[in-house]
C-alpha cells in the first residue's frame, strides 16, 4: 500500500488547524481509502494555543505528527525542513489557512499516480488582495526574465511532490532555500491544477512586509546573476555619460564663458551618482548577505518536541 505524506506548516492556527485536520482526514476516508497517509504538522513556536490543539489531535490519531520548533524559524526554513521530515512515497505540502482548497489533494495523488514527479496548484483567480496578486505576478515574471530559471507565476508551495524529488532536495544542505527555485530547476515533470484562492478562513496573514521582501530577495540572490552584471553595466554607462557630459560642458564654457549656469548641473550629477551608488551597494549588500548566511553550516531548526514519530527515541527533542 502506498503512502502519502500530508505537510501542514502553521504559526498561530487556534482557529485553523483542526479543521484542516478534519478536512484531510475525512479526504482519506471518502476519496483515498487504498492509500496509507500520515499528516506532519510543523508548529513554527506557536503562541496562541495552536500547539495545544496539536496534541490532542497526535493523541487522538497517531496518523497524526508534529513537530514543534524551539522557536520560530520563518516561513522559509520551516516548512521545507518539514517535508523533509515525511515519510510518504509522495508529500502534499498543505496550508492550513483554507486559501488553498485541500479538496485538490485527490487530483494531485490521481496525477502523481499517472508519472508526474510534481503536481502543483495554480492560482487561476485569486480573491486576495488583488494588488498583492498582481505584484506577485510581476516578480516571478522579473525573477524568471532575469535567470535561466523559468519560475511559474501564480503558484506556491500547495501541491504534491514525489518522494525522490524531497530527497534530492534533503541532500542540498541549502540553510536558506528557495523551494519554488527548486521545483523549478529540478522537477523533471510537472502539472499544474487550477484553482480559485481563497480569502484566510480565519486569522491574519504572517506575512508582513518584511518576511515578503526577505524571501524575495531570497529568489533573487539564489537565481540570478545580473544584480552585479548590471551594476557593473550601469557604472560603465554612467562613466561614459559622465565623461560625454564633462566634455561638452567644457565646449560650452569655452564658447559661453559669461554665462554664468549655477551649480545645479553638479548638483543633478551628485544625486544621481550617489542615488545609483545607494543602490548598487544595496544589492551587493544583499548578495553578501545570502553568500554569508548560506556558508555557515547551521540547522534548518532545532526541534523542541515531536510526537508520533516511529523513530523518536526521546520525543523531547531539546
Amino acid at each position: 500500500m502506498k503512502k502519502i505524506s500530508i505537510m501542514v506548516p502553521t504559526y498561530n492556527e487556534v482557529d485553523n488547524i483542526k479543521d484542516i485536520a478534519k478536512c484531510i482526514l475525512d479526504i482519506f476516508s471518502a476519496k483515498l481509502p487504498e492509500y496509507d497517509y500520515e499528516i506532519v504538522i510543523i508548529d513554527n513556536a506557536s503562541t496562541d494555543g495552536t500547539q495545544e490543539i496539536i496534541t490532542n489531535l497526535c493523541r487522538k490519531n497517531r496518523k497524526i505528527k508534529a513537530i514543534f520548533n524551539a522557536k520560530n524559524y520563518g516561513s522559509i526554513a520551516s516548512p521545507f525542513y518539514g517535508l523533509t521530515q515525511c515519510t510518504g512515497d509522495a508529500v502534499v505540502f498543505v496550508p492550513a489557512d483554507f486559501q488553498d482548497p485541500p479538496e485538490l489533494i485527490e487530483t494531485f495523488v490521481r496525477e502523481w499516480e499517472k508519472g508526474v514527479e510534481v503536481v502543483l496548484g495554480h492560482k487561476a483567480v485569486s480573491k486576495t488582495n488583488p494588488i498583492m496578486h498582481f505584484l506577485r505576478g510581476q516578480y516571478y515574471k522579473l525573477i524568471s526574465l532575469m535567470s535561466d530559471v523559468e519560475l511559474l507565476e501564480h503558484c506556491t508551495d500547495f501541491g504534491l511532490f514525489d518522494k525522490g524529488f524531497i530527497n534530492l532536495l534533503s541532500e542540498t544542505g541549502d540553510n536558506q532555500p528557495f523551494f519554488r527555485g527548486f521545483v523549478a530547476k529540478y522537477a523533471t515533470t510537472i502539472k499544474l491544477i487550477d484553482y480559485i484562492q481563497q480569502n484566510r478562513r480565519s486569522g491574519k496573514s504572517k506575512f508582513n512586509f518584511y518576511r515578503l521582501y526577505d524571501y524575495a530577495m531570497v529568489g533573487f540572490t539564489s537565481h540570478t546573476k545580473i544584480g552585479m552584471r548590471l551594476a557593473v553595466f550601469s557604472g560603465f554607462a554612467v562613466g561614459l555619460l559622465s565623461a560625454f557630459s564633462g566634455t561638452a560642458y567644457m565646449i560650452y564654457r569655452f564658447f559661453y564663458w559669461h554665462v554664468d549656469s549655477g551649480i545645479i548641473p553638479i548638483l543633478i550629477g551628485v544625486f544621481f551618482i550617489g542615488g545609483a551608488n545607494l543602490f548598487f551597494v544595496g544589492i551587493l549588500g544583499e548578495f553578501i548577505l545570502a553568500l554569508n548566511y548560506r556558508s555557515i553550516k547551521q540547522p534548518l531548526v532545532r526541534e523542541a518536541l515531536r510526537l508520533n514519530f516511529e523513530n523518536a527515541t526521546n520525543e523531547n527533542r531539546n
